[in-house]
């Protein structure tokens, strides 16, 4: 499917307005999975011109996203990878643990950025940092989908790690996200230690639904979503 490629616009924009010298763009993955952190990137790119077929992660096959990422990391002026643990996510609420694994990620930088783009419209990040959210970022600024793809290639081999010890699960496959595998293994053996016990999927699990810890004050479990979804907003209900 042909699509436009990303560009510094909003980089220089952020440059020019704000008198940033270092800007990140910022990206997550794994916001819509039942297993597994969620993990994000913070690339710092400068101006150069990007590598060809860079994108948003989920726009690109495996084989072209795996190869892009190690494409990347030597192209990208510096990137970091911060993580929020499902115990994290349980414990804090989406949002919370978002902001954790994004100022992980950007404090894991060599210099801190002076600006940050955002994926997104909701902005979890907040003060201090200088944030500017992009809808669809990840597909139209170059830092950000730079941000997308290193995040989606990491977490995936992370989830594909864990699946070697659960090879029931799928992992490899699913990344942690709803699947038929995924749901037949929760239903015959219930949830690991990489599971988000306080989400909404473990009320259609009757023999362990008992085992479902109550939401973050403030915030709900979240809703079942399709395998790759991190689009969109939060979803809590």
């Amino acid at each position: 499917m042909p699509y436009e490629p990303p560009t510094h616009t909003v980089e220089r924009s952020l440059r020019a307005t704000t008198g940033a010298r270092t800007v990140a763009g910022v990206d997550e993955v794994g916001r819509g999975a039942w297993a597994g952190p969620v993990t994000v990137c913070a690339a710092v790119t400068g101006l150069r011109r990007p590598p060809e077929g860079l994108t948003d992660s989920k726009l690109l096959t495996v084989n072209r996203r795996t190869a892009l990422a190690a494409e990347l990391a030597d192209w990208v002026t510096a990137f970091g990878l911060g993580h929020a643990s499902p115990q994290e996510i349980d414990t804090l609420g989406m949002t919370a643990a978002l902001r954790l694994a994004a100022v992980r990620a950007l404090e894991a930088l060599p210099q801190r950025p002076d600006a940050v783009i955002l994926d997104g419209k909701h902005d979890y990040l907040g003060r201090p940092w200088q944030v500017r959210t992009v809808i669809k970022g990840d597909q139209s600024c170059v830092s950000v989908a730079a941000a997308s793809v290193i995040a989606k290639v990491h977490r995936d081999a992370h989830l594909a790690e864990l699946g070697a010890r659960h090879p029931e699960f799928g992992f490899e496959g699913n990344a942690g996200y709803p699947a038929p595998i995924h749901r037949q293994a929760l239903e015959e053996h219930g949830p690991t230690e990489h599971h988000r016990m306080s989400w909404a999927y473990l009320d259609a699990l009757p023999r362990w639904r008992h085992l479902r810890l109550p939401a973050p004050r403030g915030a709900a479990a979240r809703t079942p979503g399709p395998a790759g979804d991190d689009g969109g907003q939060l979803g809590f209900f």
